[in-house]
């Protein structure tokens, strides 16, 4: 299915630092040092949930969803992943993917809601970005 129509929601974007593009999902690192985060995008206009996505697509997503998943425990090495998509506050379909510690400071409780967001220093987005691009297999 083409991506034809496809607009990113401004505010899933202004938080990431653009990864690059599996064939279905845009893919970001979400900017929060406080814990390593992925988001994936499906490039698909209008897809609100899941279940907006032709079945192909829904079986895209999962697979680009462990993708994600993989490469973050490669990266970071989390205690457990918390994979949702939940679209409370931004509806267009979007995947979180989030490494949590025992040591971090939303634990054992959700990354929703739990303070402010604090962006990496400039001297390691780029660096972990790229870290990240690699394991996921995009080229820099």
């Amino acid at each position: 299915m083409p991506e034809t129509g496809f607009e990113l929601d401004p505010r899933l974007e202004a938080p990431g630092i653009f990864l690059g593009d599996f064939s279905l999902c845009r893919v970001f690192l979400f900017d929060d040092a406080r814990f390593p985060w992925l988001m994936l995008v499906p490039r698909r206009p209008k897809a609100v949930e899941i279940l907006d996505l032709a079945p192909e697509d829904q079986q895209v997503l999962f697979a680009e969803t462990l993708q994600a998943a993989e490469a973050l425990r490669a990266v970071s090495r989390p205690d457990k992943l918390n994979i949702g998509a939940l679209g409370n506050v931004v509806p267009q379909l979007h995947v979180h993917v989030v490494g949590r510690f025992a040591s971090d400071p939303a634990w054992p409780g959700p990354v929703w809601g739990h303070g402010e967001r604090r962006p990496y220093p400039p001297h390691m987005a780029g660096p972990l970005a790229d870290r990240f691009a690699r394991q996921l297999g995009f080229e820099l």
